[in-house]
């Protein structure tokens, strides 16, 4: 992880002081969407490198650790930067009570509508027909963007309907679509609203690898930013945490204004600028792999970084630095990490990759299946066949992307490729 000593991160030093050091990089990624639920989704926009623009809604984020491993600090820091919507959205559900308790059981033609429910923070047990309510009530009053933290990512399938429905929800969050529902009972919801949603989520990493087992293709897994934490070495060190103080809650507070003040379309070059290298070296990453898993999960977190980006330059008085960018760029490459940690070995079943066990973690070159230091195209071309991946002009390129990087040389004189020495030296030190 970056040093958060660089220009232009102040406000995520500020918060993570507050927090066990043990836990700085894996809560990092998670204080995004929670901040960028503070800015209005209908207010700003920024453009991305393709043309779209977009909100800083739809950042969705999952911090994976073992049990006992200190996730719980992830509520401490939601509560800190939420607390004021926590403070409306308790005089909102006192309002509607009171209606509820006043008019409700009442059969008189003058009863007066139900007042909207306008919650900022939507409680963790939320249903579906609910949810739906409360994003018809935050369009209808501006457009703002809810937020959830979901102590258990099992907590979708309730906010979804059903695990069925998880896929099909998350992907109108993160796209930013209209949600559309029609309920033939009484006191169904029917309607449609844009929904504008963020959302924080903890999980082990064996019931995230269940709750994803069924969707790791299809487009729901890259939606999801994933932090992951290491088991830590039984060292029976009782990890610190902040005090959070006044004084810390009055430097926050001068940072959160930065965010609510954000109205308009915005460029941010030197950002885009970032995401376009990093969106080639994921492409040289996936070539690299011969993995269209891997290429098409980074395409999506690149649009996460993107956001988050966002976030940086707000709270930094929308200026941008160096250090930002260097943020940015660890975002991106800690999701595809955290991912491969946490799930790799059931990615690898797409057969995009081979392994010899499920032991290995990372996503491997295509040249450490082939036996022996030399080989012709050919022999790539069977093995490549062996694997279900298409030979010919794939071969070719495949072959080009590794000459390019050094791991291999050719010999015009015996038509056969060579591995590199440098490049066996780093295969042996990562076995």
């Amino acid at each position: 992880m970056p040093s958060l000593n660089g220009k232009g991160l102040e406000a995520l030093k500020l918060l993570l002081s507050q927090t066990s050091k043990d836990m700085h990089a894996p809560l990092l990624p998670m204080l995004f969407p929670v901040l960028g639920s503070k800015v209005t989704g209908a207010d700003a926009e920024f453009q991305y490198p393709s043309g779209q623009w977009l909100e800083l809604c739809g950042m969705l984020a999952a911090l994976v650790a073992d049990s006992g491993n200190n996730k719980g600090q992830l509520g401490l820091l939601v509560e800190a930067i939420k607390r004021d919507e926590r403070r409306s959205d308790q005089v909102e559900i006192k309002k509607y009570l009171e209606y509820q308790k006043t008019f409700k059981k009442r059969q008189t033609s003058d009863k007066p509508d139900a007042p909207d429910l306008c919650l900022r923070c939507l409680p963790s047990d939320a249903t579906r027909p609910g949810y739906l309510k409360a994003q018809m009530a935050a369009e209808a009053h501006g457009g703002y963007t809810t937020f959830i933290d979901l102590p258990e990512i099992d907590g979708l399938n309730g906010l979804c309907g059903g695990h069925k429905q998880v896929t099909h929800l998350l992907r109108l969050m993160f796209d930013r679509q209209i949600y559309q529902a029609l309920r033939a009972t009484v006191d169904g919801i029917t309607g449609s609203a844009l929904l504008r949603t963020n959302i924080t989520m903890s999980a082990t990493p064996s019931s995230c690898r269940e709750f994803f087992k069924s969707n790791l293709f299809d487009g729901t897994l890259g939606r999801v930013a994933l932090s992951f934490k290491p088991r830590a070495d039984r060292d029976g060190r009782i990890p610190r945490i902040g005090k959070f103080s006044d004084e810390f809650y009055e430097q926050l507070d001068q940072y959160l204004t930065r965010l609510t003040i954000v109205k308009g379309r915005y460029v941010i070059r030197p950002l885009n600028k970032v995401i376009e290298r990093l969106a080639v070296e994921m492409a040289e990453l996936a070539d690299l792999t011969d993995s269209n898993c891997l290429h098409d999960m980074g395409k999506r977190s690149l649009i996460s970084a993107f956001k988050a980006g966002c976030v940086m330059w707000a709270l930094n008085n929308m200026t941008w630095t160096r250090s930002m960018g260097d943020m940015v760029e660890w975002l991106v490459w800690n999701d595809t990490w955290s991912k491969w940690q946490v799930l790799g070995d059931m990615l690898l079943q797409d057969g995009m990759l081979s392994t010899t066990g499920n032991e290995k973690k990372g996503p491997a070159n295509m040249l450490d299946s082939i036996h022996g230091t030399t080989f012709s195209e050919q022999q790539l071309d069977a093995l490549r066949q062996s694997l279900g991946k298409p030979i010919g002009a794939d071969t070719k390129r495949q072959l080009r992307v590794w000459s390019a990087r050094g791991f291999i040389t050719y010999s015009s004189q015996t038509g056969l490729y060579t591995i590199t020495e440098e490049y066996l030296k780093k295969s042996n030190n990562k076995k």
